[in-house]
């Protein structure tokens, strides 16, 4: 064998060699990219299965249109007379109905998982329907409509004339209650009752009003601050001094926005009335908090338009200006809303920076200068308690979800409509 056939089989076998080195290391990295994605997919499919499997049981539309805080209310019955009534077909095994007085109700818990006893049905010649206020004030005496309330006390007067008590006060349960006022019931006397409490309307409305108002400040300077950066501002080191302070914001802890708005927009927003945290100093706290975002996404979408769009622009005539703002800006517009999402979904999501600058209290009649919490506050609530209450917080979870569902798939649709137009 000659050294010409050495040289050959040793670059045959270094060859061999690299090659099955490559394939290890090929197959380790494809390894740790599958294994990083089953993690990754593990991790947030377990987070959805849990907040479903704990939260869905409590989702329901008294959750969502319903008041957080009980109110008490207290009717007399103008014609409590007892009477002959027949149980409807269509209600369930565990709706306990009353013959005598025509109404029916069921057990239940609340969000606070506090037992209930529920009113689900009423007869329409049944004595519930000849309620009045008896709480002093204007309405006093008026027609009180009784709908499905948890029935605290109802008192009713027996065959021999004494006064007996049913319901949650008495201990009972629906169908006890209702054994009662059956065996021994003549008339019906009163009845305290509660709403159902624990519902989100009011945080819900908050975080609403708290998106408009953020976005109605944010909007105009993140978008306008961007066109200024990448279409007229000089490439220098001013410049870039400002896109690294953008940058640098979004690094900053939530907290230190709370703290921030306390100090520098509270005494803005008691000029308006609001001495206290409240919703537009929180909508202008996270107007700071979103500004990077917006910023830099409109940037980004700005910097994806075309040169050859503007060259064109300016080639026919148009000035600068209106190029940015009928060429430029409207084929950007689908990065815009992609910002617009981000902002959205960050406000939703955010606390820490809103404990100082909306509060902490659940209001269900929400007011701009008034104490409200968004759902992520709400969240944060009802779990830093003793006994945290995992079955609301999950539920509030699922919805925040949805809504954060809903706007993708409406970016999604309008983007799509926006790209197929702009083909035409």
């Amino acid at each position: 064998m000659n050294n010409q056939d050495n040289i050959q089989l040793t670059s045959i076998s270094t060859h061999r060699g690299m090659t099955k080195k490559r394939k290890i290391s090929d197959g380790i990295r494809n390894f740790m990219t599958y294994l990083s994605i089953a993690i990754a997919i593990f991790v947030l499919g377990s987070v959805f299965v849990y907040v479903f499997n704990r939260g869905w049981d409590s989702l329901s539309w008294d959750l969502i249109k319903g008041n957080y805080h009980k109110t008490n209310y207290m009717v007399n019955f103008e014609d409590g007379k007892a009477g002959s009534f027949t149980k409807p077909d269509n209600l369930s095994e565990n709706e306990y109905f009353s013959e005598k007085f025509g109404f029916a109700v069921e057990d239940a818990v609340d969000s606070s998982k506090t037992s209930l006893i529920l009113v689900s049905y009423i007869d329409e010649n049944s004595p519930l329907n000849t309620a009045v206020n008896a709480i002093a004030g204007e309405t006093k005496g008026q027609k009180q409509e009784i709908g499905r309330v948890n029935v605290d006390r109802i008192s009713f007067r027996t065959t021999d004339d004494k006064v007996q008590s049913a319901g949650i006060k008495a201990k009972q349960n629906a169908q006890s209650m209702v054994e009662s006022l059956d065996a021994n019931g003549a008339t019906l006397v009163s009845m305290n009752y509660q709403n159902q409490a624990g519902g989100i309307r009011g945080s819900l409305q908050a975080t609403l009003m708290l998106i408009g108002l953020t976005l109605l400040f944010a909007l105009p300077i993140g978008i306008f601050a961007a066109i200024y950066l990448n279409e007229l501002a000089p490439d220098n080191k001013l410049t870039q001094f400002m896109r690294s302070c953008i940058e640098m914001l979004n690094a900053v802890p939530s907290i230190v926005f709370g703290l921030m708005g306390m100090v520098v927009f509270f005494p803005f927003t008691a000029l308006f009335g609001a001495t206290t945290p409240n919703i537009l100093l929180g909508a202008l706290t996270m107007v700071v908090v979103i500004l990077p975002v917006i910023i830099r996404q409109t940037e980004e979408a700005l910097i994806a338009v075309p040169n050859k769009l503007r060259m064109g622009s300016l080639a026919l005539g148009a000035t600068e200006t209106q190029t940015v703002f009928k060429v430029v800006l409207p084929n950007a517009l689908a990065g815009i809303l992609t910002a617009v999402l981000l902002s959205v979904s960050r406000i939703i999501g955010e606390s820490a920076a809103l404990l100082f600058t909306m509060g902490t209290f659940v209001s269900d009649q929400p007011q701009i200068t008034g104490r409200a919490t968004s759902l992520a506050v709400q969240i944060w609530s009802v779990m830093s308690g003793e006994q945290p209450n995992f079955e609301l917080a999950s539920a509030i979870s699922i919805i925040v979800l949805a809504i954060t569902l809903v706007l993708n798939i409406s970016v999604k649709i309008i983007t799509s409509r926006l790209n197929k137009k702009w083909k035409e």
